[in-house]
C-alpha cells in the first residue's frame, strides 16, 4: 500500500537537523522525487522486481516525510505498460523503426554523428538534454560534447525555466549560488513571492510557509502575480500586476525604500557597487508611475515596500513568472536589489531565493550542462577556466565560442546548420515555444536520436534512433535541489527490458565515436565503471570553486544523508548550519568581493495586445500534473482536479463574447491557433487568459499551448518568453459531438488504451484524451467535429475499445446522426460511446469510472438525460486527490454545517487536506464562499 504524509506535524525548526538517517527497511530504498526542485526524499517500497508503493522519507531535510499529490502516486507510474524497452532504428524517413540490438544502435549513432562531424565540423551536431537527468548523466553528456566532440552545442530544457535566474545571480552576486535555504521560511518576517505559485508548483515548500505563518501570525506575505492563484489567496497583499511589468514594481519599491530611509546605506557602501546608477534610475519610478504601468494601486506598492523595509528579516521567492521573460535576467536582478539595498542577505530569513523548476536543474548547472557554462561554475569566456577544464579532461582545449541555446538550436536545425541532434529525457516537440518551427526542425534534421524512458512522446515520432533509458526507481546517482542540497538517488528495481542508465548510454556512444573522429585515445575519457566514478570526477572538478564539494562522496551521503554545498575536504557534517546560507560575511563571489547592482531594462512584453489580438495569455503549472505528462499522465487520479485543457477567462470576457463556461473556441496568436474549451475564472482580470502548460499532442488534437508562444528570448540568458502571448478567441461551430469512455480491462491498462486512441485525435476538429477514476481507471475521449463522424470511423473505434461484441447495448438514429453504445460486463457499466447526442455524458462517464451497477441504470443508459435518474448525482471534480474528496462532498459538508463549520471541523469530518495539503487553499476558499 502506498503512503503519503504522516498525520503528525513535521519536526520543529530547532530539531530539523537532528533527525537520524536510518538504514532503509527491508523492501525499501531511499531515493528522491523526480518532480519539482524542492527535492523531496522518498522511500520506495518494492519486492526487488516491482515498485509497490512510495512514502515520504521522514529523515530527508527537504520534506520530512511529506509528499505532494504527484510524489505520493509515483508508484503508479512505475509500471512498464508505456515504457521503451529496446532500441529501435530506421534507416530512412517514412519507414517504421525496427528493433535493433544495443551494439548496432551505438554503432549507427557513432557512424552518423561521425559522418556529420567529418563533413561539416563539430558545430553541426548538438545535444539537447534535461533538468530531470541525474548529475552524473549531465556530466558525461557535457564532457562528450565539449571535451570529445569539440563543440559547446549542449543545452537543456533548464534553459526554458532557470537560465534567467542563473544570469541574475551571476550579474549581482557573482555566482549561480542561491544563498538561502528552506529553513529561512521559519525565520522570515516578510516573504515576497513573485512570479511563482508554490501552492501548486512547489506544494511541499508551500506547506512549510503555511506552517511558519501559523506559528508566527505576524508574518507578512506579499504575492506578485497577474492571477489570483491559490498562493495569492493566502497572501496579506496580492499585487495583480500586468504581465511583463515586474521591473517597474521592484523599482518603485526600491524608490520607496530610499525615500523613507528604509535602505541600509552603510551596508550598501561597505559591500556593494553600482548603487548610485540604480539610485538615479529609480528616482523617476515613483509608486504612482509604476502603478500606471503595472495596473495596481500606488498605495499597495508603498505597503509592500514598507513591509519589506521594516521587517527584521525579509525573503523573496521567485520562479518562472520572472524567468520566462524577454527581460527575465533584469526581473531577477531588480528583485535581488531589494535584498541588497536593505542588507537582508546571509542571515536567517533573508535573501533572494530562486525556486528551481526541475528536480536536478541545479545539478546540471553545477556540471556546466548549458551551452554557455563550464563545470563547477567556471566561465566559458575565461581562458584560464577553459584551460583548467581541458587539463581535467585530458584534452588539448575546450572550445571558446558559446554553443547554441535551446531556441537557437532548433532554429539552426530547421536551417540545416545542425544536422545530427541527440535529445535525452525531454520532449521539445511539446515543451518548446515556436512549436511549428520545432516540428519543422526535427523533420529537417538529418539524424535525430531520442534517449527516453517513455514511449509515445511527441518527440518520438521524429526520432530515427530511439534508445531506452532507465528512469526513477531504476537509477543510481545524485541530484541537487533548490537549496543547494545534494541527495543520493538509488535504484530499487532493475530497469525493464534492455533499458540502460543514461550515463552508460552516453559513455558507450562516446567510446564508439572517438576513433571515428580521429581521437581514439579519447575513448579512455569515458571508461567509468559506475555512476560513483563519474561523481568522483565531478567532485574533483569543484576543488577550490565556490561550490567545492571535495568533502563529499557516496559513502558520506549514504551515511549522513543529503548535504548542502559548499562541503570542502575536511568539512564536518556537524557544521551544516554554517553552510545553510551563503554570504553571511558579506563577501560575494565577484572579483572584488562586492555585490553588484544592475540598472534594469524597463521594457515590457515582447508582444503587445491590440485590436487584432486583444487578450494577454499566460500559462503555468497545474496542481497535479508535471511538464508534458509522460509520467504523471499515466495516473488516472491525477486528472481528477483538471481533466481537460481549458482556456480560463474572466466571466465578463465570456459574457462580452456571448460564451458560456464549457464552450469551444479557437484561440489564435501570431504563431498558431488551436481549439480549446473555455472556463470562467475570476482569478484573472478582464483582458487576460490562462492555459495550463502540460497538454500536448498526445492528449489534444494540436501541439498544445506552446503553439501560441513565439521564440523571443532574453538577450542575456537566452530564455524564451513563455509567460505571455497576445491572443484572440472566437467561437467555433462544431456541432457533432462524441464521448468515448472505456474502463481498464484485463491485459490492457487505461494508459495503454489512451496510447491506442492518441493517433485518432488529429482526425477531428477538436479532441481531447484523459484518464479518470481511482481504483478502476478509465480512458475518456471527448470529440467535437464540423461534420457527422463517419460510420467507418465509429466501427473502428468500437472495435478498438471492445464496444462491438456481446453485452453491448446500442441505439442508432441515422437520420439525426445519433449512435450510442454501452458495454456491460458482470453487471457493471464498463464502456460507453455517445455520438451525435451527448446530454448524459457527465453522469454516464462517472458511472463507468465508478463501475456502478448497470441493472438499475439499464433503462436510462442510452436516453438523452442531462440529469441522472434516481438521484444518482455525480461527485464532480476531485479537490483532495490524496483522500478522494470531491467538490460535491465538500459542498454537502459545508451546507450541512450551515455556515458555522470551520476548517478544522471540515478536516475532521472528511479528512481532506490532512495528507499532502495541496488542496488546503482551495478548501479554505470554498469554505469562505459557503459562508
Amino acid at each position: 500500500m502506498s503512503h503519503t504524509l504522516p498525520e503528525t506535524a513535521p519536526p520543529s525548526p530547532a530539531g530539523r537537523r537532528s533527525i537520524p538517517v536510518r538504514a532503509a527497511a527491508p523492501g525499501e530504498t531511499r531515493s528522491n522525487c523526480p518532480y519539482c526542485g524542492v527535492g523531496c526524499g522518498v522511500l520506495i517500497e518494492h519486492d526487488g522486481a516491482r515498485i509497490t508503493g512510495v512514502r515520504g522519507d521522514p529523515a530527508h531535510p527537504a520534506n520530512f516525510g511529506r509528499l505532494c499529490t504527484k510524489g505520493a502516486t509515483l508508484h503508479l507510474t512505475a509500471g512498464h505498460d508505456t515504457r521503451l524497452v529496446h532500441p529501435e532504428y530506421r534507416a530512412r524517413r517514412g519507414e517504421a523503426r525496427a528493433r535493433v540490438g544495443w551494439e548496432a544502435a551505438i554503432e549507427v549513432a557513432a557512424q552518423r554523428f561521425g559522418e556529420v562531424i567529418a563533413e561539416h565540423g563539430p558545430d553541426a551536431v548538438a545535444f539537447y538534454i534535461s533538468g530531470q537527468l541525474l548529475t552524473e548523466d549531465y556530466y558525461v553528456f557535457n564532457k562528450a560534447m565539449k571535451g570529445l566532440i569539440g563543440s559547446n552545442n549542449v543545452d537543456t530544457n533548464s534553459r526554458l525555466c532557470m537560465s534567467s535566474a542563473v544570469a541574475a545571480y551571476k550579474a549581482t552576486l557573482g555566482a549561480d549560488a542561491p544563498p538561502c535555504c528552506y529553513e529561512d521560511f521559519d525565520h522570515a518576517d516578510t516573504i515576497l513571492i513573485a512570479g511563482a505559485n508554490p501552492a501548486w508548483a512547489h506544494p511541499v515548500a508551500f506547506r512549510r510557509i503555511e506552517e511558519a505563518r501559523a506559528r508566527r501570525p505576524g508574518m507578512k506575505i506579499v504575492v506578485v502575480d497577474p492571477r489570483r492563484t491559490d498562493t495569492a489567496v493566502m497572501a496579506d497583499l496580492h499585487l495583480a500586476i500586468l504581465p511583463g511589468t515586474d521591473v517597474w514594481l521592484f523599482d518603485a519599491m526600491l524608490h520607496v525604500l530610499l525615500d523613507e530611509g528604509l535602505a541600509d546605506e552603510a551596508w550598501i557602501a561597505a559591500h556593494t557597487e553600482g548603487f548610485e546608477a540604480l539610485r538615479a534610475h529609480v528616482r523617476g519610478v515613483s509608486p504612482a508611475v509604476a502603478a500606471a504601468v503595472c495596473g495596481v494601486a500606488a498605495e499597495d506598492i508603498v505597503t509592500a515596500a514598507r513591509w519589506w523595509g521594516e521587517a527584521p528579516a525579509a525573503l523573496s521567492l521567485w520562479c518562472q513568472g520572472l524567468n520566462q521573460s524577454t527581460h527575465g535576467t533584469h526581473n531577477g536582478a531588480a528583485l535581488i536589489a531589494l535584498s541588497l539595498a536593505t542588507g537582508k542577505i546571509g542571515r536567517p530569513g533573508c535573501g533572494p531565493f530562486s525556486l528551481t523548476g526541475q528536480p536536478n536543474a541545479m545539478g546540471g548547472r553545477e556540471v556546466g550542462g548549458l551551452a554557455n557554462l563550464l563545470p563547477a561554475h567556471r566561465d566559458l569566456a575565461n581562458p584560464a577556466h577553459r584551460e583548467e577544464v581541458a587539463r581535467l579532461w585530458g584534452v588539448d582545449s575546450v572550445p571558446a565560442a558559446p554553443g547554441l541555446t535551446a531556441v537557437e538550436l532548433f532554429r539552426a536545425a530547421r536551417e540545416g546548420r545542425v544536422k545530427a541532434l541527440w535529445i535525452a529525457c525531454t520532449n521539445p516537440a511539446q515543451s518548446m515555444p515556436e512549436q511549428a518551427l520545432v516540428h519543422e526542425a526535427l523533420a529537417a534534421c538529418e539524424f535525430v536520436v531520442l534517449q527516453e524512458a517513455f514511449a509515445g512522446t511527441e518527440t518520438a515520432a521524429f526520432a530515427d534512433l530511439v534508445l531506452p533509458a532507465a528512469t526513477w526507481g531504476e537509477k543510481e546517482g545524485t541530484v541537487t535541489n533548490s537549496e543547494r542540497r545534494i541527495s543520493r538517488v538509488r535504484a530499487a528495481v532493475p530497469a525493464p527490458g534492455e533499458a540502460r542508465a543514461d550515463w552508460r548510454i552516453v559513455c558507450d556512444f562516446a567510446r564508439a565515436l572517438a576513433p571515428r573522429i580521429g581521437k581514439p585515445q579519447a575513448a579512455a575519457m569515458f571508461a567509468y565503471d559506475s555512476a560513483q566514478a563519474v561523481f568522483a570526477e565531478h567532485v574533483a572538478s569543484t576543488a577550490g570553486r565556490d561550490l567545492d564539494i571535495t568533502g563529499l562522496d557516496y559513502s558520506l551521503l549514504e551515511r549522513e544523508g543529503p548535504q548542502q554545498w559548499p562541503f570542502a575536504a575536511g568539512a564536518r557534517v556537524e557544521e551544516a548550519g554554517a553552510r545553510a546560507r551563503l554570504y553571511a560575511d558579506a563577501r560575494f563571489a565577484t572579483p572584488n568581493g562586492r555585490a553588484r547592482f544592475v540598472v534594469p531594462s524597463c521594457t515590457l512584453t515582447a508582444e503587445a495586445t491590440g485590436v487584432r489580438y486583444p487578450l494577454a495569455l499566460t500559462s503555468g503549472r497545474l496542481r497535479d500534473q508535471w511538464h508534458g505528462m509522460s509520467r504523471s499522465g499515466k495516473v488516472a487520479r491525477l486528472y481528477g482536479h483538471a481533466d481537460e485543457a481549458r482556456i480560463e477567462l474572466h466571466p465578463r470576457e465570456l459574457a462580452r463574447r456571448g460564451l458560456v463556461d464549457g464552450d469551444l473556441v479557437r484561440v489564435s496568436s501570431r504563431h498558431g491557433a488551436l481549439v480549446l474549451r473555455v472556463a470562467a475564472s475570476d482569478a484573472l482580470r478582464p483582458g487576460m487568459a490562462f492555459v495550463g502548460m502540460h497538454w500536448g499532442r498526445r492528449v489534444l488534437n494540436s501541439a498544445g499551448i506552446n503553439l501560441l508562444f513565439g521564440g523571443a528570448c532574453d538577450p542575456l540568458s537566452k530564455q524564451p518568453e513563455l509567460k505571455h502571448a497576445a491572443v484572440r478567441i472566437e467561437p467555433v461551430a462544431l456541432p457533432n459531438r462524441m464521448l468515448l469512455v472505456r474502463a481498464e480491462r484485463c491485459g490492457r491498462s487505461a494508459a495503454e488504451e489512451a496510447a491506442l486512441l492518441s493517433p485518432w485525435l488529429e482526425r477531428f476538429a477538436y479532441a481531447s484524451l484523459a484518464l479518470a477514476g481511482r481504483d478502476t481507471p478509465a480512458v475518456v475521449m471527448r470529440v467535437a467535429h464540423e461534420r457527422p463522424i463517419p460510420a467507418a470511423w465509429l466501427a473502428e473505434l468500437d472495435a478498438l475499445l471492445g464496444l462491438d461484441g456481446d453485452g453491448v447495448l446500442s441505439y442508432a438514429d441515422p437520420a439525426r446522426g445519433i449512435s450510442k453504445r454501452a458495454l456491460i460486463e458482470d453487471g457493471r457499466l464498463v464502456g460507453l460511446r455517445l455520438t451525435g447526442e451527448t446530454a448524459a455524458a457527465g453522469w454516464l462517464s462517472e458511472a463507468v469510472v465508478e463501475q456502478r451497477d448497470a441493472v438499475a441504470l439499464r433503462p436510462w443508459l442510452l436516453a438523452p438525460l442531462a440529469t441522472p435518474p434516481m438521484g444518482a448525482g455525480g461527485r464532480g471534480r476531485v479537490v483532495c486527490n490524496c483522500l478522494n474528496v470531491s467538490e460535491a462532498d465538500l459542498a454537502a459538508a459545508i451546507a450541512e454545517g450551515a455556515g458555522v463549520l470551520d476548517f478544522a471541523a471540515l478536516q475532521a469530518k472528511l479528512r481532506c487536506g490532512t495528507s499532502c495539503g495541496s488542496c488546503v487553499p482551495e478548501i479554505r476558499r470554498m469554505l469562505a464562499e459557503g459562508r
